[in-house]
């Protein structure tokens, strides 16, 4: 358990700005920063953070809440190891036990497996680093591909011993599950016995955007002819391949800085671009891109280049793969390395310079560089060419943007010598039927059937009494102004002014009244404030938009949250307007009355409800002694605190 006085601290200390910005690419926007949301696919930013408040919003898919939930929603993790991992980033001590076995059991299984890997992982480096088996084959193997020690070090590279069961019975001795063996894919059971998935071989640790370990990949360094050279971590509930990227971690913040995003196949051309200086890389890991990496590399960049050896079959066989990236609107180019070199052999000939510079010149717009690279397959075929013209026109169809398809229209025209015009006829055919298949009811011709009416959705009925709108409201200000000063009158002659909270004139407005919220979410924030203010506290809005209970953190970050906010300017050239803060005490007071007038009105409701029914004449005559009260109190709440005009 950690204590509430270092969680404050954490919330307090973490800038969301900063946290976020490690796995989205945020754009100033005025006092907010704008992104593409990490949550759903979308080619419009609509993923707002607002670095003052320390909260974050996603106006497309809902998706909201404090530094501590962002964490939580987009690495998996619990509420603790969400502020465990801020407070090692921000430097704050957070005691915590040393985990026994039964603990260790007791986590829930994707944390069990989070743990696990970890344990893995310092095993396999251990053993790289200082043990003599190790050091003789598995360092020896690394430094002869010229991988620097601080390299190995930094990618925290590994070795699993020849003993078959070496990691696996270390492991079990450590309290570690079985099953939790089984389902990383770190032992396999065989004749109900574990042997190591990757025994003799050096291992390299697959991370997360956030640097947790996911996976590993194991690559042999026998001639054994029945094992395979690289062998991968399988898919589990924390390692899905299809959605990882090699080297994310080390590299996300030097691809938003370079605004680009170098894609390679393997893990040792990763490490060797690192080594020449180029950070900004990720490895598909010899898979073929799919939508979830690209939308992955696209939160940081919109621009990519891919390295490719000098194989031209390898690279057509990728096309369908590109596709993909150019479907997502994001800028391609394609750097190909001489026959027989991929980026690490040729990083490791040549000086890093010499890397950094052939990357720059070799980089080709992919739709130029597969338009020519076809074109010279064609040899002047006709029937080769007519495909060709139809599968560069395919590629082309499938970008967002208008204008960037005119211009690689324009400029395909000119490479394959065939008239603009043929190819722009091919594209809108294309176009239209990519409009048929993705919306085949707006496709359909004038003249077709009609389409069978949409059942009609139903209305909720209009309740007068309700006070959804009066309690929201007052829930806003209290997250907003719960701690702000307010000046009063004491009641005493002379009168004199004393300050109190904000908090304390509602919660004391509302409890004297003994009134009650009818949203149970806004009662639950409205109970805590209550707890803290017994103890002399008041919550500050971190404590709710980062509170364990889910509802309570969505509901306080979508009453505080707007992406409107005053901009600076305003105040720098003394443009004066009248703000929320600044007629605070009478926003309150209108508020708390506008509240307590529609619970007026409500009571009203339901004792003229009972006075229709079946009642004694005793019973009657208390009900009309109770309206004629409530109506007396409505009509000086409206008549004079809320300005309106009641007569009955």
């Amino acid at each position: 358990m950690i204590q509430r006085e270092v969680i404050d601290n954490i919330l307090s200390t973490a800038r969301i700005e900063e946290v976020v910005g490690e796995f989205v690419s945020l754009r100033r926007r005025g006092v907010n920063m704008l992104g593409l949301c990490p949550f759903h696919n979308e080619k419009t930013p609509s993923f707002t953070v607002s670095p003052a408040k320390g909260i974050f919003k996603c106006f497309g898919c809902g998706k909201a809440g404090n530094v501590v939930n962002f964490l939580m929603e987009h690495e998996h993790f619990s509420y603790p190891e969400a502020l465990k991992y801020l407070a090692r980033k921000y430097n704050i001590e957070v005691e915590e036990e040393e985990q026994t076995p039964e603990q260790i059991e007791e986590l829930n299984e994707k944390e069990s497996l989070f743990n696990l890997n970890f344990f893995a992982l310092q095993y396999f480096s251990r053993q790289l680093l200082e043990t003599e088996e190790g050091k003789a084959i598995g360092l020896s193997y690394f430094k002869e591909r010229g991988i620097r020690e601080d390299l190995i070090r930094k990618f925290q590279l590994g070795y699993n011993p020849k003993r078959r069961d070496a990691f696996s019975k270390h492991a079990l001795e450590n309290g570690y599950n079985k099953t939790y063996l089984v389902k990383t894919g770190l032992s396999v059971e065989s004749e109900n016995q574990l042997h190591d998935r990757f025994h003799e071989r050096v291992i390299f640790p697959i991370h997360s955007a956030s640097g947790r370990v996911l996976g590993f990949g194991g690559r042999i360094l026998s001639t054994e002819k029945n094992r395979p050279k690289y062998v991968n971590s399988p898919e589990s509930e924390i390692y899905n391949k299809s959605k990882t990227l090699y080297g994310i971690y080390f590299a996300k913040t030097a691809i938003i800085a370079n605004d680009n995003c170098h894609l390679v196949e393997g893990y040792t051309d990763v490490i060797a671009l690192h080594q020449a200086g180029i950070e900004n890389v990720v490895a598909s890991s010899g898979t073929s891109l799919t939508h979830d990496q690209v939308n992955m590399i696209r939160r940081y960049t919109s621009n990519i280049t891919l390295l490719y050896d000098g194989d031209t079959a390898g690279i057509k066989a990728s096309f369908r793969g590109i596709d993909l990236i150019v479907e997502q609107g994001m800028n391609v180019k394609i750097v190909l390395f001489p026959d027989g070199e991929d980026p690490d052999s040729y990083s490791r000939k040549h000086h890093p310079e010499e890397v950094r510079s052939f990357i720059a010149v070799k980089a080709a717009n992919f739709i130029l560089f597969k338009t020519k690279l076809l074109l010279d397959e064609t040899q002047n075929d006709p029937i080769r060419k007519a495909a060709l013209i139809k599968e560069i026109v395919l590629t082309i169809s499938l970008i967002p943007d208008g204008i960037s398809r005119s211009l690689y229209i324009r400029e395909c025209s000119a490479l394959m010598d065939v008239p603009e015009q043929i190819l722009m006829n091919e594209l809108n055919k294309k176009l239209r039927e990519k409009f048929k298949k993705e919306s085949p009811a707006l496709a359909q011709e004038t003249d077709a059937l009609p389409v069978s009416p949409a059942e009609p959705v139903p209305i909720q009925p209009f309740d007068p009494n309700s006070a959804e709108y009066q309690e929201k409201e007052l829930i806003r200000l209290l997250l907003l102004y719960g701690q702000e000063m307010i000046k009063l009158p004491d009641g005493n002659e002379p009168p004199q002014e004393i300050e109190v909270t904000v908090a304390d004139v509602v919660i004391h407005l509302i409890l004297s009244d003994e009134l009650s919220f009818e949203n149970a979410t806004y009662q639950k924030i409205f109970n805590e404030l209550v707890k803290a203010r017994e103890k002399e506290t008041t919550p500050e809005r971190d404590f709710f938009t980062g509170h364990p209970d889910r509802e309570i953190a969505n509901t306080a970050v979508d009453l505080i949250f707007s992406p409107y906010e005053l901009s600076r300017n305003w105040i720098k050239n003394n443009i004066m307007v009248e703000t929320e803060t600044s007629r605070l005490q009478m926003h309150i007071r209108h508020s708390v009355l506008a509240f307590k007038s529609k619970k007026i009105e409500k009571m009203i409701t339901g004792i003229q409800q009972k006075l229709s029914g079946p009642i004694t004449p005793e019973e009657q005559k208390t009900l009309l002694l109770s309206l004629r009260e409530l109506k007396e109190q409505s009509i000086r709440i409206n008549n004079q605190g809320l300005g309106r005009i009641i007569t009955h």
